[in-house]
């Protein structure tokens, strides 16, 4: 039986935590455990140019986001774990697709409309500050996806646009020169949490309401001890649906746990109360995985020989479909 291809990539411009662990890390891993998935997991460097200019930032978030699949589980020989930058033929692959790419398409993209559009109400140029490479990004996740001809793209629903355009742009090459890529899908899981930060909103680093996913026990209590609630007293029944500590507790409990948290509500738990007991309730699950983290960062030449050998496994894939492609385009030796 053929093996579904899933591809999923997290970009290197931050510390990662409890939303990408809960919404992309947890259910990637899970999935990759399955016999009937090939997995690519990938650390998406060169995407983070376009968001970050520090390239500290950037190195230190490559370690960081890579000691953090493994730590939470993530098996090398049984998934392709690389690094974006590690494979030649993505960028390669990324100006050829450019090249049949139509603009149009591009300037329908979501993020190159909103940074239009927070230009046009500041009273400024609609291109200010815009490079090429938030507007062609799509056309490198198209890259990323193609090259592996993936079939699946577990992505939220802010990104199916992207998977979307990833298929045009792949249509269109089938049609215009041989078929030589899958159309991919994108799988929106309705089951993954979105985690709420501090403030009440997504947990994003854009927001910078987020909560790391390492932190050693105190530290954890600390940040969850900012997240926001509203001003009941003890003995006030609380509701679980507006309560943002409900939430993150709902991602990390089994059934029985959430049964005691919603009757804990009904008898107005104490809120500082609350937050300890998710406290507990987190580091009961990140412990194992934070100290083989703590592990892996203080060897980081392990780490990248990890990646090394998984670049190696995905320029077996990568390398042969390029090659076919620069035939169908004709690029090709003269004899």
């Amino acid at each position: 039986m053929t093996k579904q291809r899933i591809l999923t990539g997290i970009t290197t411009t931050g510390t990662p935590h409890l939303g990408n662990y809960v919404g992309a890390i947890r259910p990637a891993i899970e999935a990759s455990k399955s016999d009937d998935n090939l997995s690519f997991y990938f650390l998406a460097d060169y995407h983070a140019l376009i968001k970050c200019g520090d390239p500290d930032q950037v190195h230190s978030s490559t370690a960081e986001i890579a000691a953090t699949w493994l730590a939470c589980g993530l098996d090398p020989e049984k998934a392709v774990f690389y690094r974006q930058s590690d494979i030649p033929e993505i960028p390669e692959l990324c100006w050829l697709l450019t090249c049949l790419t139509a603009k149009g398409l591009m300037n329908r993209a979501h993020a190159y409309k909103a940074a239009v559009a927070e230009n046009e109400e500041a009273g400024e140029d609609p291109d200010f500050g815009i490079n090429m490479g938030l507007y062609s990004y799509p056309i490198l996740m198209a890259a990323d996806i193609l090259i592996f001809n993936a079939n699946k793209v577990p992505v939220g629903k802010d990104q199916i646009q992207h998977v979307e355009m990833a298929r045009d742009i792949a249509g269109r090459f089938n049609h215009h020169y041989s078929e030589k890529f899958v159309l991919p899908e994108a799988q929106v899981d309705e089951h993954v949490a979105v985690l709420q930060g501090l403030d009440g909103r997504k947990m994003s680093k854009s927001y910078g309401n987020t909560i790391p996913l390492f932190l050693p026990p105190k530290k954890l209590q600390k940040h969850i001890n900012k997240i926001k609630t509203n001003l009941l007293e003890p003995g006030e029944p609380k509701d679980p649906e507006t309560s943002t500590v409900f939430q993150v507790w709902q991602a990390f409990a089994n059934a029985e746990q959430l049964e005691y948290m919603r009757t804990q509500f009904a008898d107005g738990i104490a809120w500082g109360e609350a937050k300890k007991q998710l406290c507990a309730l987190i580091d009961e699950e990140i412990a194992p995985a934070r100290e083989k983290y703590e592990e892996l960062m203080a060897k980081p030449q392990e780490v990248e020989k990890i990646l090394l050998q998984g670049a190696e496994k995905a320029r077996e894939f990568a390398k042969p479909l390029v090659q076919e492609l620069r035939h169908a385009v004709g690029i090709r030796k003269l004899s």
